[in-house]
């Protein structure tokens, strides 16, 4: 073993589906689960004589999102063959961008340690998808299914600026929303709509210079990344002790073993063989890319939401991690004035519901306007914060609107100052002893109190006129 001490440098490659109608150079439909094979053609099928042709959605989601990054968006533009042969490969060769791709030069800035950093994009460029293999059969033998050949898939590749896996799931979680903004693709890992491929190296902190490259597959959620990430590195770490040399390869996760797995020798540009695809045209970008629009993204949209409506930078970034739960914000903000109570309870009590029961917000039975007839309910005192609570679980179940939950289940608050005083009047008889040390001076008997106010009342009395009715009795 020796003492070097290593320092970790990552890079990523991102595989995001667009969201258009059609495949990238055919017009076979790109929904998915469908029967296998039943969404194909010549031209996806490669069959001899079939002609590609640019899905010109395609060109203008990978220009909204190269925009989106700060890219140098390229007004000469090709495509390539990129040559290998695999049985998901429908041609033998991947139709792609080589040397003149979309868009160079982007960036993503992710917290690191509590500071802010920048990670360069190299290139953002637009490709096919591959068919899928599937292997889970019995025999020897395996199906392919081609309905995903010819999706199109934009490649973002970084720059390797990543230095642990903490931080390459941040770039990615970061990546994400920005996406997700942009309405260019669902971003469903599950579905495989949104991929990643790593490449992570080794090297003696202080040089320069970059290891030997290995690239990790097969990894379908961030965390699966970041866990893959980190036993390379220690596996790159311990292998650099011992003396030995890292082998620039693939290699697979396991998620089940929580291992990666050594796939094949690393490929190079040159074993590809690319060449100008010849059956598309290279051509010049005569204003496309300019009349292209970006949506506000979300480091500008909690940066709004700060200096509008004065929420905390936590809250803020809270609120806009999601482009669905900012426009829900926003929806409700229309109707209830309150912005910060709307903040707590969207990013509270709602967000642990979403968690609870693992949806998105739109497919929250709880519209902005209910939400907020909810919180006018408190606001005029006919029911608690405590019986609030209760009918949102309520409505999140039922699908419910508030007063109708109110209504059927008669929580609504009592009001009514001399109800609640003939109450209060009951308590204090029967804690003698607790009236005793109020007046002595232990303070937390006041707190038992009005709980007992509120047990009698079954919740129902409002704990503020009943807290001004104790301390009237009591003699405050």
């Amino acid at each position: 073993m020796t003492d070097i001490k290593y320092e970790i440098v990552i890079g990523l490659e991102v595989h995001l589906q667009l969201a258009t109608k059609t495949k990238a150079f055919c017009g076979c439909s790109t929904l998915f689960g469908q029967r296998p094979n039943s969404q194909t053609c010549p031209v996806c099928l490669g069959f001899p004589g079939s002609l590609p042709k640019l899905n010109e959605d395609a060109f203008k989601y990978s220009l909204k999102v190269a925009k989106a990054l700060g890219c140098e968006i390229q007004k000469w533009v090709k495509f390539d063959r990129k040559n290998y042969y695999y049985p998901d490969l429908p041609k033998n060769f991947q139709i792609s961008q080589y040397d003149k791709p979309i868009a160079f030069n982007g960036s993503v800035v992710i917290t690191s340690s509590g500071t802010a950093k920048t990670i360069h994009i190299k290139r953002v460029h637009l490709e096919e998808d591959a068919g899928k293999l599937i292997h889970d059969t019995p025999g020897d033998y395996s199906f392919v299914d081609y309905n995903r050949a010819g999706m199109p898939l934009l490649e973002i590749v970084t720059e390797p600026d990543l230095s642990s896996p903490d931080e390459a799931y941040e770039y990615l979680s970061r990546l994400k929303a920005i996406l997700k903004y942009l309405d260019v693709s669902d971003c469903d890992m599950e579905k495989g709509s949104l991929r990643c491929d790593a490449n992570i190296s080794i090297r003696p902190v202080g040089e320069k210079g970059l290891g030997s490259k290995v690239e990790l597959k097969n990894m379908n959620s961030f965390k699966n990344v970041k866990e893959a990430l980190e036993y390379e590195a220690e596996r790159q770490i311990e292998a650099a002790g011992m003396g030995e040399r890292i082998r620039q390869e693939t290699r697979l996760w396991d998620a089940e073993k929580s291992i990666t797995c050594s796939m094949r020798s690393k490929e190079e540009a040159h074993d590809y063989r690319y060449f100008p695809e010849p059956d598309l045209v290279p051509f010049v970008d005569t204003g496309m890319a300019d009349s292209i629009e970006v949506p506000e993204l979300p480091d500008a949209k909690a940066e709004r939401f700060m200096k509008e409506f004065s929420l905390s930078e936590y809250d803020a970034n809270l609120l806009t991690a999601e482009k669905a739960v900012a426009d829900y914000f926003e929806s409700a903000l229309k109707l209830y004035d309150k912005p910060k109570i709307l903040a707590n309870w969207i990013s509270g009590d709602i967000a642990a519901k979403l968690n609870e029961k693992n949806i998105g917000i739109k497919d929250l039975k709880v519209s902005p306007e209910d939400l907020v007839n909810l919180l006018k309910m408190i606001d005029s005192g006919k029911i608690s914060g405590k019986m609030a609570k209760d009918v949102l679980s309520e409505m999140v179940e039922a699908g419910a609107k508030p007063d109708d939950i109110v209504k059927a289940k008669g929580l609504s608050q009592i009001t009514d100052a001399s109800l609640i005083e003939e109450a209060v009047k009951a308590v204090l008889k029967r804690e003698a002893k607790s009236v005793a040390d109020y007046k002595g001076g232990k303070k937390n008997a006041f707190t038992f109190l009005v709980g007992q106010v509120m047990k009698d009342t079954k919740g129902k009395a409002s704990p503020a006129i009943a807290n001004e009715i104790l301390k009237k009795l009591l003699g405050d």
